[in-house]
């Protein structure tokens, strides 16, 4: 009887250190990111003068940040015509990066200056200008959380109070151990912020939480390669805009002649613009 028992005792003792192995064995990997693609709604016209750093969609209009030392401006912009309705032109030495709006007030970044412009969201006055360190790149406002997304061209992504501007934390970017780095204009949408690459095709989306990229979104369909070419190098995608009543985004780039509406797909195979421009 006691060989029984210590027979039995042998086999729990066993049994009990085999178990943090299967539990660890049983995880599943990381899920890997969907991989998607852009579906063209519609085509809208977009001035192809405008280096686009900051796009945001609100009640109806969009408003858009330029940049380039001596064009950057600040812009409220019809969304059927393209047409400039209201507009602030910076100072020759701002480069005019990303662009955010909390209640009432819009917050542009510039490049290399260190400064934020603050402005009333109806009139354009400006409010107040806020210091920070380092280069101002991509800027949107998450709601749900009272929070600033900041990007600088790494792969970090600062968190900052939308009163104070003063950071809160440091999220890092990271897919298969790789930085993403050159993280650009940004727009907050739910749980995810989706990020222009600068000098990509690619839009990622990432977990506002935990920085995890969970998809990779190809919009090399956009410009057919003639207008590609016609733009010229440094005309590259940038600007992403959501609406949450039509659940759908608004895609454009620096110097580009149009404004994309379209949905977020999986993978299809590569086409060119089937949709005809938006009638106005």
């Amino acid at each position: 009887m006691l060989k029984l028992t210590r027979l039995h005792l042998s086999l729990a003792l066993l049994l009990a250190l085999s178990l943090p192995l299967a539990s660890l064995s049983a995880q599943e990997p990381p899920a890997r990111p969907e991989r998607l693609k852009v579906q063209i709604i519609s085509i809208r016209p977009h001035d192809p003068f405008a280096f686009t750093q900051g796009l945001l969609i609100h009640d109806g209009f969009f408003y858009e940040s330029t940049g380039l030392y001596g064009s950057s401006t600040l812009r409220k912009v019809d969304m059927r015509t393209g047409e400039v309705l209201q507009q602030v032109v910076l100072p020759p030495e701002f480069f005019a990066e990303g662009l955010a709006l909390v209640e009432n007030r819009l917050i542009q970044l510039t490049w290399r200056e260190q400064v934020a412009f603050v402005y009333d969201l109806e009139t354009f006055q400006q409010l107040q200008t806020i210091n920070y360190l380092g280069e101002g790149w991509g800027l949107c406002y998450d709601a749900e959380s009272e929070s600033l997304y900041m990007s600088d061209g790494s792969h970090i992504l600062t968190v900052r109070d939308p009163q104070t501007f003063e950071v809160i934390r440091r999220l890092e970017i990271w897919l298969d151990d790789v930085p993403m780095r050159n993280l650009n204009e940004l727009e907050c949408a739910g749980d995810s912020i989706y990020a222009n690459i600068w000098f990509s095709d690619q839009i990622l989306r990432i977990d506002k939480h935990s920085g995890r990229v969970t998809a990779i979104i190809e919009a090399a369909n956009l410009l057919t390669p003639e207008e590609r070419a016609a733009a010229g190098g440094s005309a590259v995608l940038n600007g992403i805009a959501y609406e949450p009543e039509s659940e759908r985004f608004f895609l454009t780039g620096k110097l580009w002649l149009w404004l994309f509406e379209v949905e977020f797909v999986p993978e299809l195979p590569e086409t060119y613009r089937t949709p005809t421009p938006l009638a106005p």
